[in-house]
């Protein structure tokens, strides 16, 4: 099944929670462009669900005001539903810090609801979009979304008879999606400040939201029950990203360190090497099935796995990092940041093929 083919969705109704975010957004103009019959957005927020509602200008895109957190608006919302993609989260590590139960509310809890939602209402396939944060998780919002995904696998290990099949996508950072940090440097410079980075050194995965979008697509198409996908990346260092920035944007501002923020890592990892060791590589993507072992304990204590220690963990740090002009052909590639230069009268140079 794909997105971008009409036959697939033609008459589907899809629900996308969260789905007034960067990411929900994106989807739903490609949804609403390939034949789909109806797009739900369950979200809390009415004001963006008005902004996107006048944005989209299209009757077969639905609002539903309510919160992952409750069970009932959830299920209202998945009635009749055939696919869902579940994006809502609170996803700022730092507010995870200071409020872990609500992090564990909104991605543990709520998750659970869309899970449970999806699979009374009958629907086919629910894609719930996870974290590199997950992977060796030393935050609070890196702690939900990896059990998060344990509630995603739970769902097929104790309903074998399932309807919906679930499954999860994990990334790194979505290029200019909502409180992500290009955005916030391209502020800096309009302001006529130098760039903040907590550390010049620190790793990330990049990714632009149409490469999420199509993540997605690929684990609905693909996803077997308990499966978790990924997209192999490109990464840089923060420090290479922030002179990018500036370069582009042919600014003389310079690079200020910050230091550390709350229970930030230097590099994210992907994947680690235990689910590696059963990952299948689809090219451009991993599959990495979920582990079916019962809770025959000769399974945990005896057996083990001599595959383990032949794999390295997928991590920022390891894998090919983009130089700074890399990084720069990177940024020109994103409609977003183009319109930002021609708004201040830059003309973008042409990328090279």
């Amino acid at each position: 099944m794909s997105i971008t083919d009409t036959n697939d969705y033609e008459g589907r109704t899809v629900l996308i929670t969260g789905g007034t975010g960067s990411f929900g957004r994106t989807v739903a103009q490609k949804l609403l462009s390939s034949g789909v019959a109806q797009v739900r957005i369950l979200s809390r927020d009415e004001a963006k669900q008005d902004q996107m509602r006048h944005d989209l200008g299209d009757g077969r895109a639905r609002f539903y005001v309510g919160d992952v957190r409750d069970y009932l608006s959830v299920e209202r919302a998945a009635r009749d539903v055939d696919y869902v993609f579940h994006a809502a989260a609170l996803k700022q590590v730092p507010s995870c810090e200071f409020f872990p139960i609500e992090a564990v509310k909104t991605n543990v809890l709520g998750s659970e609801n869309v899970v449970r939602a999806s699979e009374e209402a009958g629907v086919s396939s629910l894609v719930c979009l996870s974290t590199d944060k997950a992977v060796y998780p030393v935050n609070a919002m890196g702690m939900s979304k990896a059990m998060m995904e344990k509630v995603a696998q739970s769902h097929g290990l104790n309903n074998p008879n399932a309807v919906t099949t679930v499954s999860c996508v994990r990334y790194g950072n979505v290029m200019y999606s909502r409180g992500s940090v290009i955005p916030l440097f391209i502020s800096q410079l309009q302001a006529g400040k130098d760039l903040t980075v907590t550390d010049p050194a620190m790793t990330r995965f990049m990714m632009s939201l149409p490469s999420s979008v199509d993540l997605v697509e690929h684990a609905f198409r693909n996803a077997r029950q308990g499966d978790l996908f990924i997209r192999k990346a490109a990464a840089c260092t923060m420090g290479d990203l922030a002179q990018a920035v500036i370069n582009v944007f042919r600014s003389d501002r310079r690079v200020t360190v910050i230091g550390t923020r709350h229970a930030e890592k230097v590099s994210e990892a992907l994947a680690n090497r235990e689910e590696l060791s059963r990952a299948e590589d689809m090219g451009d993507y991993f599959r990495i099935s979920a582990d079916k072992r019962d809770l025959n304990y000769s399974a945990f204590f005896e057996e083990g796995d001599p595959q383990q220690v032949e794999f390295t963990d997928y991590d920022s740090h390891t894998v090919d990092r983009m130089t700074v002009a890399e990084v720069e052909q990177m940024l020109l590639s994103l409609p977003e940041v183009r319109s930002e230069l021609a708004l201040a009268g830059i003309g973008a140079p042409e990328r090279s093929a």
